[in-house]
């Protein structure tokens, strides 16, 4: 779908989503001062499952009845919850609010060739190679010369959330082999189902019974990250991606990580270092030559 003709609702909600989504990383980091990480992962998961099973029941969706699917579902909640839901996490404690949310957007980038490899018709083009390329040295900027001289542990944070979108990107090829037809929202509770039934166990065998925790802030935290972040952004992306397309439903990438910055400067007083703005603008100039749509046009001008 041509980005002129999104429509104005449709534009609302995306910035609506990004908002949603940017302010998650300020509300994961405020509960990672009293909840562990596999908690916390926990917690996100299984409120966002029975809140997403609730709406199919409401709705009347029609579930899946090959066991083949449910077990999909499993994989799918491994590759697209536990695994970046966890990294990104354990990894926003050494890092800022804001340069997690930089590095999250690189999910868009590791897509291109996830699915090249996987995909027929998924090619590698000369144009998104060249996207790519200058997305990964936006990465490589954003991340910064001290941390590729030396290695320490805010290295691995960050090396911990990048391999999280990596994740993401493989959940997407396997959501395209094994769950294509299921409406998004069964697809998304199942997801959540297998996640859960993940997590659960591994955050008590990691963290043990869990406790209450003693800030209310903690409480809103969660509950912000399990219902709005998770459960209710899960069901507005579909609309989005109903509404403007696949094409327009990536740029929600770009708007998360100014909302995640301001927040995190408002909030925590957190400051970002020059290089990660300058890796942010790389990325999103990688991130606009592979939706191709701003060369298009500029050809046409010049034609």
């Amino acid at each position: 779908m041509n980005q002129t003709t999104v429509s104005t609702r449709a534009w609302a909600e995306m910035l609506l989503l990004g908002g949603i989504w940017g302010a998650s990383f300020l509300a994961i980091k405020l509960a990672l001062t009293e909840v562990p990480v596999f908690t916390l992962v926990a917690h996100r998961v299984f409120w966002a499952c029975l809140i997403l099973w609730a709406y199919v029941a409401l709705r009347r969706l029609p579930l899946p009845k090959d066991p083949r699917i449910w077990g999909a579902f499993l994989i799918m909640g491994l590759l697209n919850n536990v695994i970046p839901f966890t990294l990104m996490a354990w990894g926003q404690q050494f890092i800022e609010t804001g340069l997690t949310s930089i590095f999250n957007a690189t999910a868009a980038i590791f897509a291109v060739p996830v699915a090249a490899m996987a995909f027929a018709d998924e090619r590698l083009t000369a144009r998104k190679a060249i996207g790519v390329t200058v997305a990964f040295a936006g990465v490589a900027v954003a991340i910064g010369l001290d941390a590729l001289r030396g290695f320490d542990v805010r290295s691995l944070a960050q090396l911990a959330v990048i391999g999280g979108t990596l994740s993401y990107a493989c959940a997407a090829v396997w959501a395209r082999t094994t769950l294509r037809g299921l409406p998004p929202q069964v697809a998304a509770a199942g997801m959540l189902t297998g996640s859960t039934l993940i997590m659960l166990p591994l955050a008590y065998a990691v963290d043990g019974a869990p406790s209450l925790p003693v800030l209310p802030q903690t409480y809103a935290a969660i509950t912000y990250f399990a219902v709005g972040g998770t459960a209710i952004a899960y069901l507005l992306y579909y609309r989005v991606l109903a509404m403007a397309g696949s094409g327009n439903a990536m740029l929600v990438t770009l708007l998360i990580p100014p909302i995640a910055i301001l927040l995190g400067w408002l909030v925590l007083g957190e400051r970002l270092a020059p290089n990660a703005f300058a890796g942010f603008a790389l990325l999103s100039t990688g991130l606009v030559i592979l939706d191709g749509r701003v060369l298009a046009r500029i050809r046409r001008l010049a034609a």
